[in-house]
């Protein structure tokens, strides 16, 4: 197409591709701040991954959440009463539909509309977007576009010398596409991998009938459950006095204080019979099953290192045991996929499978009114921490807060390449921190004596970032304490004697840092 071919879009119409949580989040907050969002949306339902009929879901049959109902949602609605604490895939859909419906976006979805092509306009000015509903292509430029395309829906598949040899009847099949345990039953299976869906999938295998479960992995993560004493672990694993602490702590420090509270929590792997992690959990890395360490321990699951070659049925592991599998499953995690990115957009980007260079995982000097939405690699709830970002984004493009500055965004920049050739995993609670300042709403918990607890030791749930700032609401103090209440996470408002002793030192660090 030629420049007269493009539309040109009104200047606050602003093209979100993408209409799963982070594009639904996207598109809501923009349009508070008096932006006209358009949403393509690829399959004929919004959701994302929770829309289990897309092609590029990969949730299965019976899935449910690893993260609770209070922190699988939006600071605009709750979940319907009756939802389990950890609802269903079928119950996550639902709820985006009707946060979609309340927040006005359903007439703003072009559904079944793939995006094939976004470069720099003709001219220069703003952003050119191809777009395709069966025959029909259309090309129109907006002034503003953000990509919420997800992170998870290109499958990477590890190289395994002679993977393609396999030739049990179960086949190689990625956890993307992994339709539950009916068709495993009696059968033994090697699942690859230490990610969460690696892990629930062995565990259900095991559960549901399978006549042998394998694990093989590249290393030993430590392994969080679902409930801690009854409390969602994501309550107390991923909480501000954690976020805060991070930000003062030597990096030693704060790897030493999460893998105390897994231990607490959950033991070693190693008391069960697993391989040791490495001490250094960060080096190791996190995961979560609920019932994976205790199916370890009863011999349901066994444990071996990673594959070295496959001949035909054999697989042989890097300790030099071997075993006959029937079935292959690899939960072997996914790369960024941006296909309709113009080379010079990825190029720009530094983009590759596991990489994106940008400033707060949002934007880049070089491409202004362009912006990524969810695109970073996660570990615990997204949904408060994607509506976080979606508010900074819609915030800095209204000019309710103010743009970061060049010197900010080389930094930001300069911080994201560094971070290459590390662990690309961040934990909820630094991001939702990072997002909450950046858009000027994260509480300061002395300001709030009734909530102190609440908001240092209790869920970073979505309410708690409706205390201050920018669409501040006045039922916010109520909604945290009853959040931090739920499930018997925070029994009273007063903090304990070792509580204030913690953030008297945090406090105190903090200043030191500064000073």
């Amino acid at each position: 197409m030629n420049e007269r071919d493009f539309i040109v879009m009104a200047p606050r119409e602003v093209a979100v591709i993408g209409a799963g949580p982070a594009g639904l989040a996207a598109g809501a907050w923009l349009a508070r701040q008096g932006f006209a969002p358009v949403l393509f949306e690829a399959a004929e339902d919004l959701g994302g991954q929770w829309n289990a009929a897309s092609p590029m879901s990969g949730v299965w049959p019976g899935m449910r959440t690893n993260t609770s109902r209070v922190l699988t949602a939006f600071a605009d609605l709750d979940h319907l009463p009756g939802t389990p604490v950890f609802p269903a895939q079928e119950e996550v859909l639902e709820y985006l539909r009707r946060y979609a419906a309340q927040a006005g976006l359903l007439p703003r979805i072009r559904f079944g509309t793939s995006v094939e092509h976004l470069a720099r306009a003709p001219g220069g000015r703003g952003w050119a977007l191809r777009s395709r509903r069966g025959r029909e292509e259309r090309a129109e430029v907006f002034e503003r576009v953000v990509v919420a395309t997800g992170r998870y829906n290109a499958p990477l598949l590890p190289a395994i010398p002679g993977l393609g040899s396999f030739a049990g009847d179960g086949g190689v099949l990625h956890s993307f596409d992994y339709a539950g345990p009916a068709g495993y039953r009696d059968r033994s299976v090697v699942v690859a991998g230490c990610s969460i869906s690696a892990l629930e999938i062995a565990s259900e295998l095991a559960l549901f009938g399978a006549r042998r479960v394998t694990l093989t992995q590249r290393r030993q993560r430590y392994v969080l459950q679902k409930l801690t004493a009854g409390v969602p672990t994501d309550h107390v694993a991923f909480t501000r006095f954690g976020a805060l602490a991070g930000t003062v702590m030597p990096p030693a420090a704060a790897a030493e204080a999460l893998r105390n509270l897994v231990l607490s929590s959950a033991g070693n792997p190693e008391q069960v019979g697993a391989p040791p992690p490495d001490a250094d959990i960060f080096a190791a890395g996190l995961t979560q099953s609920q019932h994976f360490l205790c199916l370890v321990a009863e011999g349901r699951i066994r444990i071996r290192p990673w594959i070295s070659d496959v001949a035909g049925r054999e697989l042989r592991f890097a300790d030099g045991s071997s075993e006959t599998a029937d079935a292959l499953l690899l939960g072997t995690g996914y790369g960024l996929s941006l296909p309709f990115l113009a080379p010079e957009i990825a190029q720009a980007l530094g983009l590759d499978d596991q990489h994106i260079d940008l400033h707060d995982h949002t934007f880049h000097p070089e491409l202004e009114g362009l912006a990524f939405l969810g695109l970073f690699d996660q570990v615990g709830p997204f949904f408060p921490v994607l509506e976080l970002q979606a508010r900074w984004l819609a915030y800095t493009w209204s000019g309710s807060v103010a743009a970061p500055v060049a010197a900010a965004m080389a930094a930001g920049l300069a911080a994201c390449r560094a971070r290459r050739d590390g662990p690309q995993a961040v934990p909820m609670h630094a991001m939702a921190l990072l997002f909450a300042r950046n858009a000027g709403v994260e509480p300061e918990p002395d300001r709030w004596p009734e909530l102190r607890r609440a908001l240092l030791f209790g869920p970073l749930s979505p309410a708690s970032f409706r205390l201050v700032g920018p669409d501040r609401r006045g039922d916010a103090t109520a909604r945290t304490a009853a959040d931090a209440a739920a499930f018997g996470c925070i029994s009273a408002p007063g903090m304990t004697d070792e509580e204030t002793a913690r953030w008297e030192g945090l406090k105190a660090e903090a200043l030191r840092a500064a000073a």
